[in-house]
């Protein structure tokens, strides 16, 4: 509890983003620890040039993280953070995860685990007749397999797909660039109301947070984030789709495009994705489901035991030095070979022998805390 109020406080401070925020607790193991580091030290954090420090030693000076968490959750019950469990996994594995995630809607934690498979469909806000057709399609076959499909609740593609999934039972997921409780385009308002009965609602801006063009283009790295691939159905050369196109890239995950005319305006997107190397997205729609089910599931974290027969009293001396700097919250790999003074190589062999014993668990993102 404590670390999610420093979350959400250094959320509040700006100038400090996503980026910035993951260097911070890499430093210093914690956001807590952060707020109480002296400016010198902050200094020595990549990314805190003076007008930043300035600007930290300032503002934080007024707030005081519990009593802010207190407040906020008055306006905006429902938010994640990193040091939240519940926080999707593979969003968090990216470079720049949201420090406060919100949400609204029907919670299934199999999908935040990284358990059941979410597939991203991206497109234009003006779609053929083709477009909309395949993007129907792709989204039932997908929902009645058991995908979750993301998307953003625009206009278009995403509309499509969204009511596509529902329709055939399945769940589905919009990533939002406003408040999640601010419908944006407004004549989506039935869609935002079906989705939040089956489905949820995200968004990294707090609640009443009207629509601005700046926020769209950054919520599609979310979008990449969540999902294991993104599908994009139809795109023009300037579309957002491609930024999402971009994004997952970056993070690792399959792009697949759908393949259009030369000569057609909504498909140079997709074209030019394909030549750069995405994944056809062809008639057989078997194919397509064989290749999205041959992408690995996350490892479920479970927390084993700890043996009876083996007190930590009697651990050999260097895998003891390293549970002792080992608590119930997680801490980062460089975190904890800063605690003991050891060498990494050391510091890795005695955790993946923990890790054995059942008195630790790995996180994502090189992170242990005790089982």
């Amino acid at each position: 509890m404590e670390e999610r109020a420093y979350w959400l406080a250094w959320s509040q401070i700006s100038g400090i983003g996503p980026v910035l925020l993951q260097r911070l607790q890499q430093h210093f193991g914690t956001l807590a620890a952060a707020w109480k580091a002296h400016p010198k030290e902050l200094g020595s954090v990549e990314g805190f040039g003076l007008q930043t420090l300035e600007k930290v030693i300032k503002q934080r000076s007024r707030l005081h993280p519990e009593q802010l968490l207190i407040k906020h959750q008055q306006e905006n019950p429902y938010f994640w953070t990193p040091a939240d469990v519940d926080y999707p996994r593979l969003l968090l594995e990216t470079p720049s995860p949201p420090s406060i995630l919100y949400y609204r809607g029907e919670v299934d934690l199999s999908e935040n685990l990284g358990q059941k498979p979410l597939v991203s469909i991206v497109g234009t806000r003006k779609p053929t007749e083709y477009g909309i057709r395949w993007t129907r399609q792709i989204s039932t076959a997908l929902a009645k397999n058991n995908f979750t499909v993301v998307s953003g609740m625009a206009e278009g593609i995403d509309t499509e797909c969204h009511f596509a999934a529902m329709k055939a039972g399945g769940r589905t997921l919009a990533v939002l660039g406003t408040g999640v409780d601010v419908i944006y385009p407004h004549k989506n308002r039935d869609l935002y109301k079906q989705i939040l009965t089956s489905g949820l609602v995200l968004s990294e801006y707090s609640a009443k947070t009207p629509p601005d063009r700046t926020h769209f283009p950054r919520r599609n790295r979310i979008i990449a984030g969540l999902t294991r691939a993104v599908l994009v159905m139809e795109a023009p050369i300037k579309s957002g789709a491609l930024i999402t196109a971009k994004y997952a890239n970056e993070f690792g995950r399959d792009v697949y495009a759908l393949p259009g005319r030369l000569d057609d305006q909504p498909s140079q997107g997709c074209l030019k994705l394909l030549y750069q190397g995405a994944t056809p997205i062809l008639r057989e729609l078997d194919e397509l489901l064989k290749m999205l089910g041959a992408i690995p599931q996350l490892d479920v974290i479970e927390a084993s035991p700890i043996p009876q027969e083996l007190p930590l009293l009697n651990l050999p001396r260097e895998l003891e030095q390293v549970m002792e700097a080992i608590s119930s919250e997680s801490l980062p790999f460089d975190f904890i070979i800063q605690q003991t003074g050891m060498n990494a190589g050391s510091v890795s062999s005695a955790l993946l022998q923990l890790e054995l014993m059942g008195l630790i668990s790995q996180l994502p993102g090189m992170r242990y805390q005790r089982c």
